[in-house]
């Protein structure tokens, strides 16, 4: 539970902020989103599966971006013709 005190002279809108801070740290709005409907067990091992996979082709791109290839570039005809 999120708990914030409003101090002596401070803007509410200060202690807002402070409080919205601490909810995103904490997590607790993704979750009310996770949890706001019911998923099967089987399109929640189809989303999971997804994720993974985008972050699998994240980790790629990431990667290449590194380390780019020798490789001339696609639109270049080999052997001068």
């Amino acid at each position: 539970m999120v708990l914030v005190t409003v101090r002596d002279n401070e803007p509410f809108e200060k202690a807002l902020r402070r409080f919205r801070r601490k909810v995103e740290r904490e997590g607790i709005r993704k979750d009310i989103k996770k949890n706001s409907f019911y998923l099967k067990p089987g399109e929640k091992r189809r989303l999971k599966q997804r994720l993974a996979e985008k972050r699998r082709r994240k980790a790629a791109r990431r990667a290449q971006r590194k380390m780019p290839s020798k490789a001339p570039p696609p639109n270049s005809m080999p052997n001068g013709g």
